[in-house]
């Protein structure tokens, strides 16, 4: 897929405004993270920028770093991942539990078990990796093999997929890979002329909706409504069909959320009593047949509707079942998950900082809208560089997908920023994003959300740290990697989420609160565009 700047869209005409000049940038503080989003691994002087961590080093004979073993150990058998298990979950917290390695060990590299372990994944063994040197081997799949690690130790049952392993569980030298890639490669690419118009429709009701829900009741709840118009636009989009008008309804969404929770339940903490979540969701999976019926009413719209879609995969090679069941992962799980996290993260940075900030993008894109006819278009759009800098600032200090998981195809020697480690072949790796994306060796004020980190030459250049695609943000997808075949899509849809936010508004007021998946939204004021 091309990068998005090079994608022609259709524009959306928006009403102007009296002012015709906007004034100059205001100056704004910087957003620090939360405590339960600070990962903080131990501050060190921070060197001179590195030039490159997206290209490791082809195992030399003779490491320029110290060669040191790899800290840590996993316990005793049973034993030692169950209580792993209670750290990670309760006692201490993800990050904290990451955190508390890496100041014991002294090491950014180390060894522990990871969840869910017994009775779920067999085998809950792990290297970490938390810096942002070490982390890029996961990209590169001449030395890691992604084979059945998408949620990491353990894969869903297939019957929740029809059977089939999709897309985002096969390593790209599996034959299917780059059929399946070619496939999303070519759904987006059909789809392209619906984007924009078909997110300003779905979009325009939610606000509509926030806006009167604000009037009646004081306050309004983002994450329901979010929801609804991310499924909408995503079948108008993808598919042009609108679900409301067909048998699914309005009630995509919510089978779409129940068959994402089955699969993703041993990962998350649902607020349960310690010890009964633990037993329900943690030690034992949830069955499928608990949404067969669900997932049946999700194949059948999307069979109906993705006629040809199906069509090209059957020229690619695939049947059209299997398609289909890919078709509903990518865009339910990957897309639909992704945006349902990706949103309210955005807006609860945006939120956290302030009218400053919010005058700044107000006229940024007015500005760039109205000189453009009042239209919004891909080529107003890359006018909007502090904007398109907010969106990367967010996938860099909150990526929507923080963990990855590769395995070890030889032998090899990785490089933390202080130390080189031996790995063999077939041991497990895994990298928690939000550390290395917040290494302080690597960017300045890392913990703090930046508006502008990314604006200007300089700031380009620091574009190939940010990792949440599976892949620096400096390199592309293609059909022998394991990036994101959406990558570009996804930071199109949080530009166009700002640009139609700061269409309509100055400036609003938010409150968070936390949910299994993200975070929880609600919306105490929205102030109209007044310029």
């Amino acid at each position: 897929m091309a990068p998005s700047s090079a994608l022609t869209f259709p524009s959306v005409g928006i009403p102007s405004s009296g002012t015709a000049r906007p004034k100059p940038l205001l100056r704004r503080s910087a957003i620090l993270a939360s405590v339960s989003e600070r990962p903080s691994i131990p501050t060190t002087p921070i060197p001179p920028p590195l030039t490159s961590v997206s290209s490791l080093p082809q195992e030399p004979a003779a490491p320029k770093l110290p060669l040191r073993k790899i800290p840590g150990n996993h316990g005793l058998p049973l034993i030692g991942p169950i209580m792993d298990r209670h750290d990670y979950f309760y006692n201490q917290g993800r990050d904290e539990y990451f955190k508390s390695r890496v100041l014991k060990y002294r090491s950014t590299v180390f060894r522990a078990n990871l969840p869910p372990g017994p009775s779920i994944a067999s085998d809950p063994r792990v290297i970490v990796l938390l810096d942002g040197k070490s982390f890029p081997v996961l990209f590169d799949v001449s030395k890691v093999e992604k084979k059945d690690l998408f949620t990491g130790t353990f894969i869903p049952s297939t019957e929740l997929t029809g059977g089939y392993r999709v897309l985002s569980y096969l390593d790209p030298s599996e034959p299917n890979h780059a059929k399946l890639k070619q496939l999303m490669f070519f759904l987006l690419k059909s789809s392209r002329d619906r984007v924009i118009p078909e997110f300003h429709s779905s979009y325009t009701e939610l606000f509509e909706s926030l806006e009167a829900d604000i009037a009646t009741k004081g306050k309004a709840i983002f994450g329901e409504g979010n929801d609804r118009a991310i499924f909408k636009f995503l079948c108008q989009s993808f598919y042009g069909v609108d679900p409301a008008e067909t048998k699914l309804g309005l009630d995509g969404p919510k089978l779409v959320g129940k068959w994402m929770l089955i699969q993703l339940s041993p990962l998350l903490v649902l607020g349960l009593p310690h010890p009964l979540e633990d037993l329900l969701i943690h030690t034992f999976r949830l069955p499928p047949f608990l949404v067969k019926k669900d997932y049946q009413r999700l194949y059948d719209f999307f069979y109906a509707i993705s006629g040809p879609v199906l069509d090209e995969a059957e020229r690619l090679g695939v049947s059209r079942e299997e398609a289909c069941h890919n078709l509903i992962f990518a865009t339910c799980f990957n897309s639909f998950g992704g945006m349902k996290i990706f949103f309210p993260n955005l807006m609860k940075w945006l939120g956290r900082a302030g009218i400053g900030l919010h005058t700044e993008l107000a006229r940024e894109i007015r500005s760039a809208v109205r000189s453009h006819g009042g239209k919004v278009t891909m080529a107003a759009m890359e006018q909007m560089p502090l904007m398109k800098s907010v969106v990367y600032e967010c996938l860099r200090i909150e990526p929507p997908v923080p963990l990855q998981y590769g395995k070890a195809k030889r032998d090899l020697l990785i490089e933390s920023h202080d130390a080189a480690f031996e790995v063999k072949e077939g041991e497990i790796l895994f990298g928690f994003q939000p550390f290395a994306t917040k290494d302080p060796r690597i960017f300045q004020r890392a913990e703090e959300f930046v508006p502008d980190r990314f604006i200007g030459e300089e700031g380009e250049k620091m574009l190939k740290h940010v990792l949440w695609s599976n892949g620096p943000e400096s390199e592309n997808p293609t059909l022998a990697n394991k990036q994101c075949a959406g990558k570009d899509f996804v930071s199109l849809v949080g530009r166009l989420l700002l640009v139609e936010l700061f269409l309509r508004y100055d400036t609003f007021d938010i409150e968070v609160g936390r949910s299994p998946i993200g975070v929880s939204l609600t919306f105490t004021s929205l102030k109209k565009a007044s310029f």
